[in-house]
């Protein structure tokens, strides 16, 4: 939208607005749209024409095509799935080894953990294999969304190996005696133990799954819908996964195969997302479910699993039909992130907050900067982007250029701060593949995980502020 000046409180009004709207009317996308609408008058334009030039410099980029196009790929991924009856198949073999809703749960939970090296990927092929196994056994959608969206990003900032731990890397460049790339990740690995907010994120949903912690606020009363009256999503709700999906059927008399049409094509996806990454040094996602899309409809072709060119193609097609609900809410998210952006909420967080950047409550005050940032905005590279630095050259100051647990704490305080906002938001990116994957309605799936969220949020900066107390 072009260089607005800033607005300071009326900067946040768009994304409140549209998070009072949403928990109140629970139809994501009206309250979406309505805070963008107010969101282009605030910075001066009538609807038409602000909602217009919104749209375009929103949407017409390469970052939102990216993630559009690896919902798209999810979509035709799953289809095959669902046309070589491999998710069913799946669920029956699994089902001899899963006999509880406990283990139900914390198989969802686990299958994020592994699935460490993207927090897309992660979300997107655990939810239509555990969907299956937690239905069965009565498990929430609201929870399942819940356990898929804590085994995604969180455990993306404890592993070096991913692409978030490359990015927060970089931005150390510079900053004391951190001269390159490689001293950055040191340092990065050095803050792990600091993460805070992802610890508590990963730990707290593990408990929760294996039933260790008992389930508490709006997620306690979708557990016991679920399991009292067997409706694993509210009566009402809209699964952010469309009815498409239903009409996809296996062929009569095909066996399906295990190895060829669900596990290999999920090794392709992992072996080029992490060779890339390895050789590269950038995850290649897109470039990796492509291929392994490719490789389905080739395999499936093959196999006569479809009846005709035209029978494939419809099955592909009903698989893009049904990502389009998270794919809509995914475009108004990233419109409200644009405008708030334009309108400075991020500099007017920040301006609240950089008073009290004393050296006891720097990482304290850190945290919260970057959760608030994060949550209003709904990403969390763009607060690392912002936070870093605004904060680490004060940390830097404070420890006479040294790389110390003040400096570490800091580091730690950013990757927790902006982790908060892209696990809990209604309009982060990966909160929403979340309620794709498990197939939730989307705000039931915000509602219920953000008491736990705020619980980890809560923990972290308790612990902050005794490491600042102690002098980090």
């Amino acid at each position: 939208m072009g260089d607005i000046a800033a607005k300071g409180a009326l900067s946040l009004v768009p994304v409140v607005l549209a998070l009072f709207l949403a928990f109140r009317t629970k139809d994501a996308v009206f309250s979406l749209l309505i805070g963008c609408i107010v969101g282009v008058v605030i910075a001066g334009f009538d609807p038409a024409t602000g909602l217009s030039k919104l749209f375009q410099n929103a949407l017409g980029n390469g970052d939102f095509i990216w993630v559009m196009m690896i919902e798209i790929a999810v979509g035709i991924m799953v289809a095959f799935y669902l046309r070589a009856g491999v998710i069913a198949a799946f669920a029956e073999k699994a089902g001899t080894r899963v006999r509880t809703r406990r283990a139900a749960s914390a198989f969802g939970w686990l299958l994020g953990i592994f699935i460490f090296f993207s927090d897309y990927f992660s979300p997107l092929f655990s939810g239509p294999i555990a969907r299956p196994l937690t239905d069965k056994h009565k498990v929430s959608r609201e929870m399942l969304a819940y356990l898929l969206d804590s085994g995604s990003a969180p455990v993306c900032t404890l592993v070096p190996l991913t692409g978030w731990a490359v990015y927060i890397a970089g931005l150390l460049k510079g900053y004391g005696p951190i001269g390159g790339a490689d001293e950055g990740m040191k340092v990065f690995i050095q803050s792990i133990p600091y993460n805070f907010y992802g610890w508590f994120a990963v730990i707290l949903a593990g408990l929760i799954a294996f039933g260790i912690v008992p389930n508490f606020g709006p997620m306690k009363k979708a557990e016991e819908r679920a399991l009292r009256e067997g409706k694993v999503i509210r009566d009402g709700a809209t699964p952010l996964t469309g009815e498409e999906m239903d009409l996809i059927k296996p062929l009569p008399g095909k066996k399906p195969h295990l190895v060829v049409y669900l596990l290999t094509p999920v090794l392709i996806v992992i072996a080029v997302a992490l060779g890339t990454f390895l050789v590269m040094g950038s995850t290649k996602i897109l470039e990796a479910f492509f291929i392994a899309v490719m490789y389905q409809a080739v395999v499936m072709a093959l196999g006569g699993y479809f009846r005709s060119v035209k029978d494939g193609m419809d099955v592909a097609v009903n698989g893009i039909k049904a990502v389009m609900p998270a794919i809509l809410i995914l475009a108004l998210a990233y419109c409200i992130n644009t405008v708030s952006k334009s309108l400075g909420a991020q500099q007017f967080i920040i301006s609240l907050t950089e008073g009290w950047m004393t050296s006891g409550m720097l990482p304290f005050i850190t945290f919260v900067t970057g959760a608030l940032i994060s949550f209003f905005t709904g990403t969390s590279w763009g607060t690392y982007a912002i936070l870093t630095p605004f904060v680490l050259p004060v940390a830097m100051s404070l420890s006479g250029g040294v790389v110390n647990p003040l400096v570490l704490a800091t580091i730690g305080a950013v990757t927790g701060g902006g982790l908060f906002g892209d696990h809990c938001s209604p309009v982060s990116d990966t909160t929403c593949l979340s309620s794709f994957g498990a197939g939730s309605d989307h705000m039931d799936h915000v509602a219920t995980q953000l008491p736990y969220a705020l619980l980890a949020a809560l923990l972290s900066g308790a612990l902050f502020i005794v490491i600042g107390m102690m002098g980090a």
